[in-house]
């Protein structure tokens, strides 16, 4: 078996650095020719000299000089910015992209790797939330293969291995809730960003950990399934589920419903995608089913987690809709997590921009890069920044 060539787009974050922990076992399976991160150049430095990289991206050209000086006494090539991004993704020697880009970043270096023919393994949802008609029709078009990361999709994709189309009824998505599940809803305007960053279950990223709490990530995923699994929205549906052991399900036509169970562990869903269609040889963690005796399933507020609906909303409009929703959650976050508005004011500045903002129905990636402007300019002027 040939070495698998890996191209890392986020190897400092939380999809990435647990990325590099599946090729630490499969050495003679994995072999990391690039890596990119966004801000953190000394653990890109420390990352690039253990698995001996050919290039590295520093997303953040003002650390380009401290990278560089940081591995001048290796052959590593350095770059910055993203056009170096997109050369990593479309014309460098890989063939995987893993996109563990956060936010529309992730977007274009994924059509790239496309159309250079690579296989991706994709933890950036927002590439589908935002332009899921085009990387769907590039994927086909080029015979790519598009494997998920994410624990709720790569679940509903073992469910469905085996199974023909026309069985399916349902996708189930399933979320814990977030760290506000049971804060009630007239205490929400005066939560902290270190509040909402207390995730009981998952340990990820800042913004994901904002998003899950607003549960704006799951209906990012209700997006996504959409595209992944080119299913009708209404076909999809959200349950809460505190203990995180359900990490998806499929309901079929004759009644039976397939779960996938596990941890709350990334490695598995990584490794599915890495390694598919093998599976890994022994698990990071063993899974027991005995230490979860109990497990419940509760119908999504939908008062108290108005983000799902907006998302279905913006799912049904298509077009650059859901590009506008994605650039505006994306600037409040930032916004909240900086303390420079409220929690509840990341929902009410989506709402405000989809309201506000123009609308194209059949974009191209250059109609989404305008979208995603708009959208960025609205949310700041809601929000007065």
């Amino acid at each position: 078996m040939s070495i698998e060539r890996l191209a890392i787009l986020g190897s400092t974050g939380s999809i990435g650095v647990q990325t590099l922990d599946i090729v630490r076992r499969y050495p003679e399976r994995f072999k990391v020719t690039a890596l990119v991160a966004h801000s953190r150049w000394e653990m890109l430095a420390a990352q690039a000299r253990e698995f001996e990289v050919e290039s590295v991206v520093i997303g953040d050209a003002q650390h380009y000089e401290a990278l560089k000086d940081a591995l001048k006494d290796t052959n590593v090539e350095v770059m910055a910015g993203s056009d170096a991004i997109n050369h990593i993704a479309s014309s460098y020697r890989s063939d995987t992209v893993v996109n563990a880009l956060v936010g529309y970043a992730g977007l274009h270096p994924t059509y790239l790797a496309i159309e250079s023919g690579k296989r991706i393994a994709l933890a950036n949802k927002e590439t589908l939330v935002v332009g899921g008609d085009i990387i769907m029709d590039a994927a086909k078009r080029k015979g790519v293969d598009i494997l998920p990361i994410d624990s709720e999709h790569s679940a509903i994709m073992q469910c469905l291995e085996g199974e023909k189309r026309k069985a399916i009824r349902n996708l189930i998505i399933t979320c814990s809730g977030g760290a506000l599940r049971d804060v009630p809803s007239e205490e929400l305007v005066n939560v902290t960003p270190e509040r909402a960053l207390k995730h009981p279950q998952w340990s990820m990223g800042a913004k994901i950990t904002i998003d899950s709490a607003t549960l704006v990530n799951k209906g990012f995923e209700v997006i996504e399934a959409r595209w992944l699994f080119d299913i009708e929205p209404e076909r999809i549906k959200v349950v809460v589920h505190p203990q995180s052991i359900v990490h998806s399900m499929v309901e079929f036509t004759d009644g039976a419903v397939k779960a996938q169970l596990g941890n709350a562990d990334m490695h598995t869903p990584i490794s599915y995608a890495l390694l598919y269609p093998e599976r890994a040889e022994e698990a990071m963690e063993r899974f027991s089913i005995l230490d979860y005796p109990t497990l419940t399933f509760l119908d999504v507020d939908r008062e108290k987690y108005p983000a799902l609906d907006i998302a279905y909303e913006v799912l049904e409009r298509g077009g650059t809709a859901p590009c506008t929703m994605n650039g505006a959650n994306e600037v409040a976050v930032a916004a909240f997590l900086n303390h420079k508005c409220r929690y509840t004011d990341i929902v009410a500045s989506i709402r405000y921009a989809l309201d506000n903002t123009s609308f194209e129905k059949h974009p191209t990636l250059a109609t989404y890069d305008a979208a995603n402007i708009e959208a960025r300019d609205l949310a700041r002027r809601f929000l007065k920044l």
